[in-house]
């Protein structure tokens, strides 16, 4: 099993890169695992309190769960993976399966932050993008997916976003083995990085 951690400030182009390496390979053959499914499960806590807590800084993570679960797929273990909802701020009751696969994806704005996690990787990637850039795929995302409105965004991107992308994802390029400049747009990098993926797996070698 080959295991690949993507990480790259929120709204670089991480989904566009992960997209990719699943389309460069056979059906089937790629379980994804991202870091915004292992939220620490805050359901106790009044809703007003969640809306208003930090989700971009390691302790939000529950890496102790995200560290088992990836060691049961490496294992040959199936996992049942929570599933995070951005409007209540909570895990749902329900669960998704995955099933081991040749290829694990692990991808998050923290994912190279931990270093339990870090040792697991066999293939460490930061996607990089301008601010600019990041912030406008922010608020296109957040408005239609999450509920919020541009006003909300644009506070959260100057309260949390900006000071937690400069305290702890950029310090973690350091760990990426292949940085990918220009984020989900770079098809050479993302071409270079699928080939290099496919070259590891068995099948090339048979």
């Amino acid at each position: 099993m080959l295991v690949i951690g993507i990480a790259g400030g929120t709204g670089s182009g991480k989904t566009t890169v992960v997209r990719k390496i699943i389309e460069s390979l056979p059906k089937d053959e790629v379980a994804v695992m991202p870091q915004d499914c292992y939220y620490k499960d805050n359901a106790h806590i009044p809703l007003e309190t969640r809306l208003k807590m930090n989700y971009d800084e390691p302790a939000s993570i529950e890496w102790t769960l995200l560290c088992q679960q990836l060691r049961s797929l490496r294992n040959g273990i199936p996992i049942e993976m929570p599933v995070y909802d951005f409007l209540t701020c909570a895990r749902l009751k329900q669960t998704t399966h995955v099933e081991p696969r040749e290829v694990v994806v692990v991808e998050g704005i923290l994912v190279l932050c931990d270093k339990e996690l870090r040792d697991m990787m066999d293939i460490r990637v930061f996607v990089d993008a301008d601010a600019d850039e990041r912030l406008i795929r922010v608020i296109q995302r957040d408005c239609v997916e999450r509920g919020r409105t541009p006003k909300m965004v644009i506070d959260r991107y100057q309260e949390t976003l900006k000071p937690m992308h400069e305290l702890h994802i950029e310090p973690s390029k350091r760990y990426a083995d292949l940085i990918v400049p220009q984020g989900g747009n770079n098809r050479v990098a993302i071409k270079l990085l699928t080939d290099y993926i496919r070259s590891l797996l068995p099948s090339s070698k048979s």
